[in-house]
C-alpha cells in the first residue's frame, strides 16, 4: 500500500477543521497531519511538515490566505494548495490562482469534491469548480483583448493606489486594507506593469491621468 497523501488544514475555525479532518482521515489515502489557524501558523506548519497538499482558507487573522500561499510557494514550491472559502469575488479568486493555488474550492462543496481536490492536486493537475472556472475564463478573455498597456487594474490594486497617492506607506496600506505587507508589495509590482511605470510616484501620476484615481 502507498503512504498516505499528507495534507495540512489552515483555517481559523477549529470546528470547520475539526469536521474536514474527520472527513478526510475516513479516507484510507488521505491523512491530516497538522492544522494552523492563521497564514502565518500555516507557513510555519508548511515548513516544518513539508505536507503534500495544503487545504487553505484565504480571509485569517495576522496574515491572509493569498500571502500564506505566496510565501510556501517561496519554499517549498512543490506542495498542492487547495483554495477551501467563502468568498468567490473576482479579486480573491485571481489573487489566489496568481499566488500559486491548483484548485478553488467554496466551502459548500460537497465532502466528495474537496476529496477530489486533493486527490487531483496531488497528481499534479488542477481542480476548479465550473463557476469559479467560467469566472476565470472570462477574465481571461477579457485581458487577452485588452493592450498591456491599458490593463484594467482589479479593484483591490486601486484601493493601494488610492491610499499610496495619500502618501500611505505600505505598512500602511497593509494595515487599512487588512492585508500583508507582501501582498501590499506584489500589488505594486502588478500596478507599475500595468502603467508602464517604474515608481510609486509615476503610478500615482500615471493613474491620476487615466482617471483611475482622484488626487
Amino acid at each position: 500500500m502507498t503512504d498516505p497523501i499528507r495534507i495540512l488544514l489552515a483555517d481559523d475555525h477549529p470546528i470547520l477543521r475539526q469536521g474536514l479532518a474527520a472527513v478526510l482521515n475516513s479516507e484510507e489515502d488521505l491523512e491530516v497531519i497538522a492544522e494552523a489557524s492563521d497564514g502565518l501558523e500555516a507557513v510555519s506548519k508548511a515548513t516544518e511538515f513539508h505536507p503534500d497538499v495544503i487545504l487553505m482558507d484565504l480571509q485569517m487573522p495576522g496574515m491572509d490566505g493569498v500571502e500564506a500561499i505566496q510565501r510556501i510557494k517561496e519554499k517549498a514550491p512543490d506542495i498542492g494548495i487547495i483554495i477551501l472559502t467563502t468568498f468567490d469575488t473576482d479579486e480573491y479568486i485571481f489573487q489566489g490562482i496568481e499566488g500559486g493555488a491548483r484548485s478553488y474550492l467554496l466551502k459548500d462543496s460537497p465532502p466528495e469534491e474537496v476529496i477530489k481536490a486533493v486527490r487531483a492536486v496531488h497528481r499534479g493537475e488542477s481542480l476548479i469548480q465550473p463557476r469559479i472556472a467560467g469566472r476565470l475564463l472570462d477574465r481571461f478573455s477579457q485581458l487577452s483583448k485588452t493592450p498591456v498597456s491599458e490593463e484594467v487594474l482589479s479593484p483591490r490594486e486601486i484601493e493601494v493606489l488610492q491610499l499610496m497617492a495619500t502618501g500611505s506607506a505600505n505598512k500602511e496600506i497593509a494595515s487599512q486594507l487588512f492585508i500583508g505587507e507582501s501582498t501590499v508589495k506584489t500589488h505594486l509590482i502588478h500596478i507599475f506593469n500595468k502603467l508602464g511605470v517604474k515608481d510609486r510616484t509615476g503610478a500615482v501620476i500615471a493613474a491620476a491621468r487615466k482617471r483611475i484615481i482622484k488626487l
